[in-house]
């Protein structure tokens, strides 16, 4: 099994902000003023007008897939078991072709109901008078992504494909977001780091590239299938001809 962990590094090239660069979103807004539950309670206007212009720019036509999503697409369809992890809520690899991907943080176009729980996909915006369409309360929906100081979504699915692994790779993380920067440390195979510079974890990874996901991530699905393609040929003339 392959599990593959893709973090903010991945969208950048498609135009999304990462977080904690330099020039990151946390650098200008703050994590406490839009990005925790206490934050919603404290200004709900703000978080929602935070998170309404985050999905405006993922709908609108400066966001799109690019080299590294549809390679990432292209190996899930060519191999038989390979796990989709992604630390973003953007949509850009179900956009790409990949068949299901796990959203350990949750998902920027959906929303929950804090009075009877449900999620629903929500394109529009949220405000306070945006009734919950399964429930119909109004002023209780939020978006549905993981905030600091809540529990990401799916670990012990993720635990389970880390745990039966022989390939680990990590795609523009930086390693210090956790659980997931300690994903590696839970691999028994062996492991990638792929980014444009060493994450805080880049020292626990067997091995590394470096350089524009566009460019390093099809590259190594390249190689991947073609790891792949040769072990299926020789496993056919090994068995040799067939009656």
């Amino acid at each position: 099994m392959i599990v593959i962990l893709t973090g903010a590094g991945i969208s950048k090239e498609s135009g999304l902000n990462t977080y904690r660069d330099a020039d990151g979103t946390w650098t200008s807004v703050p994590i406490d003023e839009v990005a925790t539950p206490e934050a919603f309670a404290r200004d709900p206007v703000r978080v929602h007008g935070y998170y309404n212009s985050r999905r405006q720019k993922l709908l609108s036509g400066e966001v799109s897939p690019h080299a590294a999503h549809l390679a990432l697409a292209r190996l899930q369809r060519s191999l038989p078991d390979v796990t989709l992890v992604t630390q973003n809520v953007d949509n850009l690899h179900e956009r790409a072709g990949s068949p299901r991907v796990i959203h350990m943080h949750g998902e920027l176009l959906r929303a929950r109901c804090l009075a009877c729980g449900a999620e629903h996909v929500r394109h529009e915006d949220i405000t306070l008078e945006s009734p919950c369409p399964d429930c119909g309360t109004a002023g209780r929906l939020r978006s549905a992504v993981v905030w600091f100081n809540e529990r990401p979504l799916h670990l012990p699915e993720i635990a389970e494909a880390l745990r039966r692994c022989s390939l680990f790779i990590a795609i523009g993380t930086s390693g210090s977001v956790y659980p997931a920067a300690g994903f590696v440390d839970l691999v028994p195979g062996h492991s990638i780091e792929l980014n444009l510079a060493p994450s805080a974890v880049a020292s626990h990874f067997a091995e590394a590239i470096y350089g524009p996901a566009s460019e390093t991530v099809p590259a190594l699905v390249d190689r991947l299938l073609e790891t792949y393609a040769a072990a299926e040929r020789e496993a056919d003339a090994a068995a040799g001809p067939q009656a």
